[in-house]
């Protein structure tokens, strides 16, 4: 982990500097009459990030780091060079289990995209997880979906859209791997995996 970090450290010190300006524009908006909509979602981001930071704190839930990522672009055009190094931060808190294991999760996230530029996302997921005995830190399988706003600079003039997606995982509950599936979409129109690994907070 210290040695991701450390050769990754140019990328989230980049995506550091954007959350800094976004908390920048947000003081602007304040002070000022007219807001600038390209900055409104990446500051409600910020926002639904933070009380996430808390939830550990007052339920018997699972707060995670998400550190993005791998993108596995498939049959890319051979004349477009897509980014598949992801890289970006996140948080994700898995709730308490509801019943028959099925499990809901808050999610939000910021990653360099496959255009080298920052995107950010925040939404909620359901996964039924299958475990592979009857231990509570024991191997599992997740599978569900994710439904997600995001914004993305160049598409739809940085305006947010809604997403849905597959929402995969395998691991335990302290270390995990999630993948999802991007199906052919705006704008590269190119189907991709993407997989990000989950760690939880009681390690540190």
């Amino acid at each position: 982990m210290y040695r991701l970090l450390k050769i990754k450290t140019p990328v989230f010190c980049r995506l550091g500097a954007e959350w800094l300006l976004i908390w920048r524009r947000a003081a602007l908006r304040i002070a000022c009459p007219q807001p600038q909509k390209r900055y409104a979602l990446p500051v409600t981001f910020l926002f639904l990030m933070l009380p996430v930071l808390f939830l550990d704190v007052a339920y018997a839930g699972n707060l995670s780091l998400l550190v993005n990522g791998k993108a596995m672009h498939m049959s890319p055009p051979s004349n477009v060079e897509y980014n598949e190094e992801n890289w970006g931060i996140g948080m994700q808190y898995d709730l308490e289990s509801l019943h028959n294991n099925w499990i809901p999760f808050l999610t939000a996230s910021g990653f360099i995209d496959s255009f080298d530029n920052p995107s950010y996302y925040a939404g909620a997921g359901l996964v039924r997880r299958m475990r592979f005995n009857d231990s509570r830190d024991s191997m599992h399988f997740d599978v569900g979906v994710v439904g997600f706003l995001m914004t993305r600079k160049d598409y739809k003039e940085g305006d947010p859209f809604f997403g849905m997606l597959p929402a995969l995982s395998f691991g335990t509950r302290r270390h995990a791997v999630n993948i999802t599936y991007i199906p052919k979409v705006d704008p590269k129109m190119v189907a991709l995996w993407f997989f990000q690994l989950k760690i939880s907070t009681d390690n540190f």
